[in-house]
């Protein structure tokens, strides 16, 4: 049970609550980008699940237990969950919001073309991929206009070289009548740095693409501490 309080202490209590909620509403809706710490941004998006009370604990909790606010919202809702004062409301509330900005991020992304929006991608890829605690593959297959006609999920889990097969991969640029396509893969460790074996595999698709008349533009690697582009450092 929480603290018994009396009557008009409790009174006390909810109105400094609701002052403190009117506070941070007017100095997000009259404040810049900055208006508002992390920690404040997640206080106020806790609201609309938990109605009374001080979320100011939860919300510095959630940010010292993921490490950000980023990975927060990115965190899967049962995850969320497991910290102690989130319950299911409030887990879907931040997820709701994770999904929204992935929705934002691709619209930015869908029907323009990719190279001529190239920090819209990243920013799409980085939301999607960048606090993954597994690896993920994905191919982004264009048109002539280097549009993007499918976002293509290759793999998902423990990748290895040995199970990207680059006949494969412009095999289905072929099927769906792409000229182009950029690799994107993320490092769970958190640098995205490429390897070895990194480089190795996109030389091999790069290799097969030219012999077939498909054009790699990039292998972007995504990590959290940034993204890195195997044409930008001479790769490909």
């Amino acid at each position: 049970m929480g603290e018994w309080l009396p009557g008009n202490q409790k009174k006390s209590a909810e109105h400094a609550g609701k002052g403190h909620r009117e506070r941070l509403r007017q100095r997000l809706l009259s404040g810049g980008a900055e208006a508002l710490a992390d920690y404040e941004l997640l206080e106020f998006l806790l609201f609309s699940a938990i109605r009374q009370g001080d979320t100011k604990p939860l919300a510095k909790s959630l940010i010292a237990h993921f490490g950000s606010l980023s990975a927060v919202l990115a965190a899967n809702p049962r995850a969320l969950q497991q910290v102690k004062g989130l319950g299911e409301a409030s887990a879907a509330a931040l997820h709701a919001v994770n999904l929204a900005a992935k929705r934002m991020a691709r619209g930015a992304v869908q029907d323009k073309p990719v190279l001529g929006s190239w920090q819209a991608l990243l920013d799409y890829l980085a939301i999607d991929m960048a606090h993954l605690n597994h690896e993920r593959v994905r191919v982004l297959y264009l048109n002539t206009q280097n549009r993007l006609i499918l976002d293509h999920l290759l793999g998902e889990g423990s990748i290895d070289e040995a199970a990207i097969h680059p006949r494969e991969i412009i095999r289905k640029a072929f099927d769906i009548g792409a000229t182009a396509l950029i690799l994107v893969h993320n490092h769970p460790s958190g640098s995205p740095e490429p390897s070895r074996a990194d480089i190795a595999i996109t030389s091999r698709i790069a290799e097969a693409g030219r012999l077939l008349g498909v054009t790699v533009h990039d292998h972007i690697i995504i990590g959290r501490q940034g993204n890195v582009s195997l044409r930008a450092k001479g790769l490909i």
